[in-house]
């Protein structure tokens, strides 16, 4: 099998996405942490594996690969045992493909543009439109996982890593409640009882909690 290396920063979700998936797998890999507020991502070295200086970064043997809805896709069609974290069946595939565009779209966004001011501008005033973004995600997600056990229905995908990452880390700003939003509530739980996810995002999720939850204000 080819040398995999992936580069990223734990406190990133969808660095933890591809962590998830790597795991799920059981695929050997190297991991080579990237320090964004150092600007290694923007090192020439870096710059001509990924012009987009971003993180996560695959490194397949040369074949270089970022977006991590990209490189969670790759991983289960070129080394997974089975297609059942990303299914090859149409319908069930673009079901899968909505919900990594509703994390890529809508959640995502929605935590960047709150963290990416707080960790590069040092602010700490969030608008309130900025949560009213948050609270709107929350709300489609809850419709979406429904009655199912994960997001597109009752098998664990890598829909449900690259959103799970995600909203790992809003908690900071939006709690889960178990009243308001039971589905989203029982479906964390249960990905977190996963062998492998404590280790592949609870950890990055909780220093990037603890770093600023309590660090912003609402205006």
């Amino acid at each position: 099998m080819p040398k995999l290396v992936l580069y990223g920063l734990d406190l990133s979700p969808p660095v933890r996405a591809c962590l998830l998936t790597f795991r799920a797998l059981d695929l050997p890999f190297e991991y080579k942490n990237v320090n964004l507020l150092a600007a290694e991502h923007l090192s020439e070295e870096f710059l001509k594996k990924n012009p987009q200086h971003t993180v996560p970064l695959l490194d397949d043997d040369g074949t270089f690969i970022w977006d991590s809805h990209a490189i969670c896709s790759y991983l289960v069609d070129k080394y997974g045992k089975s297609d059942a974290l990303y299914p090859k069946d149409l319908v069930k595939r673009a079901l899968l493909q909505q919900r990594l565009y509703f994390d890529a779209s809508i959640l995502f966004p929605s935590l960047r543009n709150i963290s990416l001011p707080f960790f590069f501008k040092k602010e700490t005033q969030v608008p309130q439109e900025k949560i009213d973004n948050v609270r709107e995600g929350y709300e489609h997600l809850e419709k979406f996982i429904g009655d199912n056990l994960y997001v597109t229905g009752n098998s664990l995908t890598i829909a449900d890593f690259c959103c799970a990452a995600t909203m790992s880390s809003l908690v900071a700003v939006l709690d889960v409640d178990a009243v308001k939003y039971p589905k989203m509530h029982a479906w964390l739980d249960r990905l977190a009882k996963l062998p492998y996810y404590h280790e592949a995002n609870t950890v990055g999720a909780e220093k990037y909690v603890n770093i600023i939850k309590n660090a912003f204000t609402i205006v």
